[in-house]
């Protein structure tokens, strides 16, 4: 009996799950990143080409919240026509009734971790290979549109018209990242061309005046090229990236240790120069340029050394949700005997939404500022351990 209940209630489980994970991830791809990336100025073929770098990205959210939706409509219904009352009856355990979904999560989770792995690792950087090399059709349909384009990072151009691929009377606009000075480039006619080896944005000018904020101004002969990097041209994210969050779990434990070691590095040579400077009576260096270059390296690698180590814990910790949402959500459902899916779900979900995000949220905040340790960041599965462990204890008493 309990074999052919375990094979049943497993059954159950997996055909709402299949099809919700379907029907989710579905939604999540068309509404939220295609209507996005359309919106962005990305082409029918580009948002095709994206496909499979967004969807471990969109599979990733949507696994949670498909296991909790798949316990709670069979676990609810079960309850509301007494099945569970009867099972009890027969002397099987509630826990033994609970089994086949805490197994399942269970094995689902180590997936959603390599899966949330593969998705920063993997699935963004394949999307921003498909954004870069789509940035010129990007820009050119965006000009030929509304006669602009501009990014958050200082990087604009307008044009009275576009011909074919001729740009007429552009006006480019960049902030420089060492002043934040804005450069101008005034042109009768311009072009543009992508350089995926550089990963820059070629302008090519004729009859070009630039001018370098407030202070002066040049004439640019006929056929110069002006590079802009893609980091300013793109609207979100940016080409190249050693952020943590998209480095593969396999490399963060020696990339951590390389990032140790230059830290001490740049502590030695801070060392080494205010000792030579105290020796050699040089007041005016101690607080110099190059003293301040070094603090700001030291600041800036043991801020990454900490999101480095906090980085796996925070990837475990979302893969691993999937079994603690499950934790929660099928005693809940037993003791709610609702067989309506969306009110066993959403009794279920909006605490979860509530109080478990927000702790999440928190916890990844605090430990990325040094405040708590990287652990910090399973608080919230560890409240919905506490919380699933009460509720089952009173599913015996049910």
């Amino acid at each position: 009996m309990p074999t052919r209940l375990t094979r049943y209630i497993l059954a159950e489980i997996l055909k709402i799950f299949s099809v919700a994970l379907l029907v989710l991830t579905v939604l999540i791809l068309l509404i939220g990143v295609g209507r996005e990336l359309l919106r962005e100025g990305l082409g029918v073929m580009a948002v095709l080409s994206l496909l499979p770098y967004v969807l471990p990205m969109s599979l990733q959210f949507a696994l949670p919240a498909t296991m909790l939706f798949s316990v709670c409509c069979v676990y609810g219904r079960m309850s509301a026509d007494g099945e569970i009352s009867t099972i009890k009856a027969s002397g099987i355990s509630p826990l033994r009734v609970m089994q086949p979904a805490f197994v399942f999560a269970a094995l689902l989770s180590p997936f959603a971790v390599y899966l949330s792995d593969i998705a920063v690792s993997w699935g963004r950087p394949g999307a921003k290979q498909v954004m870069m090399h789509s940035i010129e059709d990007v820009v050119y349909r965006m000009l030929r549109a509304q006669r602009s384009y501009s990014s958050p990072k200082g990087f604009s151009i307008h044009v009275l018209d576009v011909d074919g691929r001729r740009l007429l009377y552009p006006t480019v606009t960049m902030h420089l990242k060492s002043s934040g000075e804005p450069v101008t480039w005034t042109a009768r006619e311009g072009g543009m061309s992508l350089n995926p080896t550089d990963e820059t944005l070629t302008l090519r000018v004729v009859d070009c005046r630039v001018s370098y904020g407030d202070r002066y101004q040049a004439i640019l002969p006929d056929g110069t090229e002006i590079p802009i990097p893609l980091d300013m041209v793109l609207r979100k994210g940016s080409v190249s990236s050693t952020s943590p969050s998209e480095l593969p779990l396999r490399v963060m434990g020696p990339e951590a240790i390389r990032q140790e070691r230059a830290n001490e590095a740049n502590r030695q040579r801070l060392a080494a120069q205010t000792g030579f400077s105290l020796i050699s009576a040089r007041w005016g260096e101690l607080g110099g340029p190059r003293g301040q270059t070094l603090e700001n390296e030291i600041h800036a690698g043991e801020a990454r050394l900490i999101r480095l180590r906090t980085e796996p814990w925070r990837r475990w910790a979302g893969g691993f949700s999937c079994f603690f949402f499950v934790l929660v959500g099928v005693p809940l459902a037993i003791r709610m005997k609702s067989a309506d899916y969306w009110t066993s779900f959403g009794m279920c979900f909006v605490p979860i939404l509530l109080v478990y995000y927000p702790l999440l949220q928190f916890g990844l905040d605090s430990a990325k500022d040094g405040t708590l340790p990287p652990y910090c960041v399973w608080m919230g599965n560890g409240l919905l351990l506490t919380a699933g462990g009460f509720l089952t204890k009173h599913v015996y008493r049910y």
